[in-house]
């Protein structure tokens, strides 16, 4: 798709320079120092020669077709230099130049021109404002970056050009291999989706490793990562996800809503591997791109050393790894090889004086366990440790079984050399357990996503034309707000189970219905300014009797009228008493990023104190829609504990498809609470008591 970047014949580079101080040299140099087997035309209308290579004042003055040109001029001679490139035909452009977007509106201006004229003519572009592209397998250095990284099977990109030099750096340092390294910049064409859809059929990347600030189209970024995790991992850090700065709301899901919680959402229901820091995303690609795929969660930990294996099985444990159980035959093995000091449990602590041949012995005989998915295998340093040969047998052992083993060397001088060996190999080395097992983690939780089935939306039969009615009137009125008491007729157009409910203008009015509902009964003030009607005193439970309605009727209005002065009063809700053994919330918020971020949890007034929450981003499958309600820490509650009867699930999921395809067919709802959804005991549904929603301007 993008060859014109990866396998280049011909690359031209526009602002070449003889001033090695400048760098029109530096892209120059980089691409002529690395072994790049293609053509090169510096393009400088004020010189002959650089660095061996004729110049030519302009690439329509270059007699052969050109396939990549790189842009390194000042910005006010960009758009004239790309324009020249169309009319060569150029294929693919990567403008180095900084100076656009990310200065303002008037950069702004000017990027769109050169999205303008890539457009016209075909050209895609990376950039502007980037470092360049790295491809190990053309060798190509098309970037102003200093060094190359080795080759290797992970595919990089970086929203930051000084991220991608300090990883490069990194990786030279530590022996990591890339065969793309790209530069995103400012994206003004090609964007990170680009780069994981085209890598998905790469033969020359196993891994995909990305930097990402910011996403514009997530429903597309969610669409093709969750295609591409299927056949390959993509390993990302997300920076930018706090919430400050972020727009005011007026739902509960708004206020515990925030750009780190879609993301979290979306790589959830798309299978990325989420690093937290720059040291993960190495950690979590070497493991990947070095070692077979882990076949499950069940782990040995082989070690020569008791404390550093404790250590390991405690980390296993919180990242939800599983300590394999040895097979009977693997165990009375491991009797007859180790010493009776040893432990042939899992962790299997050969002892500190254990030689290479011992060590490598009793390690193949854990790696034929049907029961061991993956090893960890560690050492620490000790008089009779060898780590050279132990290293080489560890090193031997993984190039037989088609199982994940990832080294764990503690130490720093006594070990290196042993750690030499281990890449060699192509055996990960982790300096401290918890690298290790986070990295096996990593590994699990791929493997997990693959068991995961194609997503299945299921769709539900929608009164659509009493949803449009009520938000037709309500944008009529010059509101985007709508109360419970209109909202409640979307939730019935869902299909979502509501209570017997009637707006009573008059103390009169509101004794009428409520001896024709049924005491007791409860009342709200009905008013489609008031959203959060407890906040004011907005609402009364389990009134009783008619003298009861009248009170009630009289201190809800004048509490209205008394701390929203402005707001427009219809009168009471009178509403029939609804009782059941849970209250949850259903919520949503729009996010810019990705559109609706649906949440659950649980509901009534703990919802922000308790934050004890999940979410999705819709659609989603009836699959995530339980897996929200397991995830959030309260759950036993929902089970069922100290022989309470469970309560109905079945009936909260039916509650959250329905609002995802709501608020998926209507994206005009930017936000929305049921809180609380009244959830019965198992087996009796569930009815949405208070909700609100608000449409966008």
């Amino acid at each position: 798709m993008l060859e014109m970047l990866s396998d280049p014949q011909a690359v031209a580079v526009i602002g070449a320079s003889r001033d090695e101080r400048k760098l029109g040299y530096g892209v120059l140099s980089n691409i002529t120092k690395y072994g790049y087997q293609g053509r090169v035309y510096p393009i400088n209308p004020k010189a002959d020669v650089i660095l061996g290579l004729r110049c030519y004042p302009s690439v329509l003055d270059v007699p052969d077709p050109i396939d990549l040109a790189v842009i390194v001029i000042p910005r006010k001679y960009v758009a004239s230099s790309l324009e020249e490139c169309g009319q060569k035909g150029v294929k693919g452009v990567i403008i180095i130049t900084a100076g656009f977007r990310e200065v303002g509106s008037e950069g702004m201006k000017m990027e769109r021109e050169l999205i303008a004229i890539a457009q016209r003519y075909g050209m895609r572009l990376v950039g502007p404002n980037c470092l360049g592209i790295i491809d190990t397998v053309a060798k190509l250095n098309a970037s102003f970056a200093a060094g190359m990284p080795h080759p290797g099977s992970i595919a990089f990109m970086s929203q930051s050009g000084a991220l991608c030099t300090a990883v490069l750096d990194m990786s030279i340092g530590e022996g990591v291999g890339f065969s793309r390294f790209i530069s995103l910049g400012n994206k003004a064409d090609l964007n990170e989706i680009d780069f994981i859809e085209t890598w998905r059929d790469d033969t020359h990347s196993r891994v995909i490793m990305a930097y990402l600030e910011g996403i514009t189209d997530g429903a597309r970024f969610m669409r093709v990562a969750r295609e591409v995790t299927k056949h390959k991992p993509i390993i990302a850090i997300k920076s930018g996800t706090t919430n400050a700065g972020s727009r005011a709301v007026s739902s509960h899901t708004g206020t515990l809503a925030g750009s780190e919680r879609a993301y979290e959402a979306a790589f959830n229901q798309t299978g990325i591997i989420r690093a937290n820091s720059v040291q993960d995303l190495f950690d979590y690609s070497i493991a990947f791109a070095r070692q077979p795929p882990l076949s499950s969660n069940r782990i040995a930990i082989f070690t020569n050393a008791g404390g550093p294996g404790i250590m390991a099985t405690d980390a296993c444990e919180r990242a939800g790894l599983e300590l394999a159980s040895l097979e009977r035959k693997t165990l009375d093995t491991l009797r007859e090889i180790l010493p009776p000091e040893a432990s042939v449990l899992n962790p299997v602590d050969v002892l500190g004086d254990a030689l290479p041949d011992c060590y490598g012995q009793a390690l193949e005989v854990v790696l034929k366990d049907a029961n061991v998915g993956g090893v960890i295998a560690m050492i620490a340093p000790q008089v009779m440790t060898n780590a050279e040969e132990i290293a080489r047998v560890i090193g031997e052992l993984s190039t037989q079984y088609d199982k994940p083993i990832l080294g764990c060397f503690m130490g720093e001088p006594t070990v290196a050399a042993g750690v030499e060996i281990l890449q060699e190999y192509r055996v990960p080395n982790y300096p401290v357990p918890e690298r290790a097992v986070a990295a096996m983690a990593a590994m699990m939780r791929y493997s997990q996503w693959l068991e995961v089935p194609p997503l299945k939306i299921e769709e539900f039969d929608f009164d659509r034309e009493t949803i449009r009615k009520v938000f037709d009137q309500v944008r009529a009125d010059g509101r985007l707000t709508i109360g419970d008491a209109e909202a409640r007729e979307v939730m019935k157009a869902c299909g979502i189970p509501v209570p017997a409910s009637v707006v009573a203008s008059s103390p009169d009015e509101a004794v009428a219905y409520a001896e024709e509902m049924g005491y007791p009964v409860v009342m709200k003030i009905a008013s489609p300014d008031i959203l959060h009607k407890s906040d004011i005193g907005g609402v009364k439970l389990n009134i009783g009797d008619a003298n009861a309605v009248r009170d009630t009727f009289d201190l809800l209005v004048y509490r209205a009228t008394r701390y929203m002065p402005d707001a427009q009063i219809w009168g009471c809700q009178i509403q029939q008493m609804v009782k059941g053994r849970h209250e949850v919330i259903i919520g949503m918020n729009c996010d810019p990023q990705f559109g609706p971020l649906v949440m659950f949890g649980l509901g009534g007034i703990y919802v922000e104190a308790l934050r004890d929450v999940t979410f999705r981003i819709a659609p989603f499958s009836r699959r995530e829609a339980e897996e929200m309600i397991t995830e959030i820490r309260a759950y036993s509650l929902l089970r069922g504990v100290r022989g309470e009867p469970p309560a109905d699930t079945a009936a909260i999921v039916d509650a959250l498809l329905r609002v995802s395809q709501l608020v998926t067919e209507f994206p005009e709802i930017v936000e929305m609470d049921i809180n609380p959804l009244i959830v019965r005991e198992e087996g009796q549904g569930s009815v949405g008591v208070d909700m609100r929603l608000v449409l966008s301007s």
